[in-house]
Order: structure tokens, then C-alpha cells, then sequence
């Protein structure tokens, strides 16, 4: 297959110069960025090759900055902030970001191209040396009381503290690695993390506990990468339709589409996933809380999957109307 035009990234290829994929530099973002160039690459001959598909690795301020919430210093949008600049400048073709840091409002100019095929969208929690699940059907069984959790997640914060208010938190930021060598340390007895990464990095992880939706409801989009480009640039979005993942793309959809509805702060824990039934329906679960998991609502709703941004839509509304107000301040 050709690439298509016409548009900004027919013309780049016709003069010989290669298309960039802007990333953030971390392990995971950059297995997921050589993962997307594989996959364009093997969809269009004429992109095959090293010179013709490259990453450009673009700092970010949320990686920058490890020793603070993510709330107190501006929210999951400081995770594409630079990004989104340099598609702007025209310093890269397109970006590769995990969908569940991406904001619900893209700046203006900027498109979600495509999604990739969603991997395990649960969390998972990891126990510290010398602990273990002590009751199979109790996962959280594995905290002794007063146990100290590692997490930078208000989601998985709230979600914890209503099922066990006896747990103290603390906050771990920075990549699977790091977070991974602060609970061998010891800086705290258990931690949680996207099972998707530890998938997409090949990572087998002693003490790891895959914790069911019911459990712990993941974040929206989670285990999600989205492409974004400029808007303008309708033969590389045209090239990026055809390795759109449809199911993902539902599911996404819907779990977004919960998430602008309820406009929450990142200080607001919000949990949200889809689930794709063979029969053509999609059930959306979503979840509101208060960080210390003293309120916690969830409700969950069904429809057609051609409707999954309604759906979203009204679930998202429907939790926001039943839950307190300043949540969303």
C-alpha cells in the first residue's frame, strides 16, 4: 500500500524526509512508540525503513517533576503539554501518548488520529517482601492493617481506603522501573500499577496481583495508546484510519466521553471502563469518589455500541448529579 495524500505528510515522504513520532522518554512511552512504528510500517511499504518512520523524544513537565501530585502542579495535561506544542511548531508529524493521560479537550488543531488495540486494562497490585494474599477471595487480604501503599492515584487512593480504611497512603511518582525500586526499598509495603505496562515492558513482577474491575475500577482508557497529529493533515489521518482498532476506539469512546461529562479536577477520583459483549452491546461501569474513600458511587449503564459517546455521556452526567458537588471544584 502507498501512502496516501493529499497533505502535509504525503508531501514530507515525497521529499525524502522522514515522519516523526513525538514521545515522551520514558521505558514504557518508548516501547509503545516503537510498537506504533511498526505497526504504520507494516500497514504501508512505503514507509518501511529506517530513515522513514523515526522518535524524537520531547521532556515533559510531568516527568520532570516527581516529588508532587500531579493535581498540585497542573494534572495529567502536563503529560502531552510540550507535546502538543511541538505537533503545533511542526517540530513532529504525529504523538504517541498512553489514551488515560491524555485530556478529554484536545487544543484546538490537534485530532486523536487513531487508538491502538487495547491491552489488560487492570490494576495491579504488588506486594512487598514477605507479604501474600492470605484469603483467595479477598485480594487485598495480602495488606496486613496499617499498611502503607505506595501510589501517586487518587483513583486507586479512594478505591482502597473505602474497601480498607485501616491502609495509609503515600505518594510514588515516576516510571514502572522507579516505582518498582521505591517498594524494594522499602518506602512502602505495596504499590499499584497499570498491568498494561508491565505487559507492554515483558515484565513478570513477583507479588503482583491482576485485581478484577469489580475490585478496583480501572482509570478511563487505561491500557489505551492513542495517536494524535494536526488536525490539517488528512493524508496522514487518512494513513492512521487504517490501524485504528474499532473495539478500542468504542470503548474509549465511551470511557471519555464519561470522563468530560463529569469534569472533574485531578483531584477528583474517577474510575471508568467498557466492556464489548458478542452480541453488540457495550456496558460502561463508572465510578466517583472522594480521595479519602469516605463517598464513593458507582453505577454502570448499557447500550448499543454505536451509542457509546451517549452513553458515556449520560452515565457520566447521571454520577455527577448524585454525587457532592465539590468534588468537581
Amino acid at each position: 500500500m502507498s501512502l496516501p495524500g493529499p497533505g502535509t505528510a504525503a508531501a514530507m515522504y515525497s521529499n525524502n524526509l522522514p515522519l516523526r513520532a513525538g514521545t515522551r522518554g520514558s521505558p514504557l512511552a518508548l516501547v509503545q512508540t516503537r510498537g506504533f512504528i511498526s505497526l504504520l510500517s507494516d500497514a504501508c511499504q512505503d514507509l518501511r525503513g529506517a530513515d522513514r518512520l523515526v522518535e524524537h523524544v520531547i521532556n515533559t513537565t510531568g516527568d520532570a517533576v516527581q516529588d508532587r501530585p500531579l493535581a498540585d502542579i497542573g494534572g495529567k495535561g502536563l503529560f502531552a503539554k510540550e507535546i502538543h506544542e511541538a505537533l503545533l511548531d511542526r517540530r513532529i508529524d504525529f504523538a504517541v501518548h498512553s489514551l488515560k493521560d491524555l485530556e478529554t479537550e484536545l487544543p484546538r488543531g490537534i485530532v486523536l488520529g487513531c487508538v491502538l488495540r487495547r491491552e489488560d486494562p487492570r490494576d495491579v497490585l504488588i506486594l512487598g517482601e514477605g507479604l501474600d494474599v492470605t484469603d483467595d477471595a479477598d485480594p487485598l487480604s495480602g495488606l496486613p492493617a496499617g499498611a502503607l501503599v505506595g501510589t501517586a492515584s487518587v483513583r486507586r487512593q479512594a478505591q482502597l481506603l473505602h474497601a480498607r480504611p485501616d491502609l495509609r497512603m503515600t505518594i510514588i511518582r515516576g516510571n514502572v522501573q522507579t516505582r518498582l525500586r521505591k517498594l524494594r526499598d522499602g518506602e512502602c509495603q505495596a504499590s499499584l500499577l497499570a498491568l498494561a505496562g508491565l505487559n507492554r515492558l515483558e515484565m513478570r513482577v513477583s507479588g503482583a496481583i491482576a485485581l478484577d474491575p469489580a475490585v478496583m475500577l480501572p482509570a478511563a482508557a487505561q491500557g489505551v495508546v492513542g495517536i494524535t497529529l494536526r488536525e490539517e493533515d488528512t493524508g496522514l489521518r487518512d494513513l492512521l484510519a487504517i490501524i485504528d482498532d474499532l473495539e478500542s476506539r468504542v470503548a474509549a469512546t465511551a470511557e471519555r466521553a464519561m470522563l468530560a461529562a463529569l469534569d472533574g479536577s485531578c483531584r477528583t477520583p474517577i474510575g471508568g471502563h467498557a466492556t464489548l459483549l458478542p452480541d453488540g452491546r457495550l456496558i460502561l461501569a463508572g465510578l466517583v469518589a472522594r480521595a479519602d474513600g469516605g463517598f464513593l458511587l458507582k453505577r454502570s449503564l448499557g447500550g448499543s455500541q454505536s451509542d457509546a459517546a451517549r452513553i458515556g455521556h449520560e452515565l457520566g452526567k447521571s454520577l455527577r448529579a448524585d454525587s457532592p458537588m465539590d468534588l468537581f471544584g
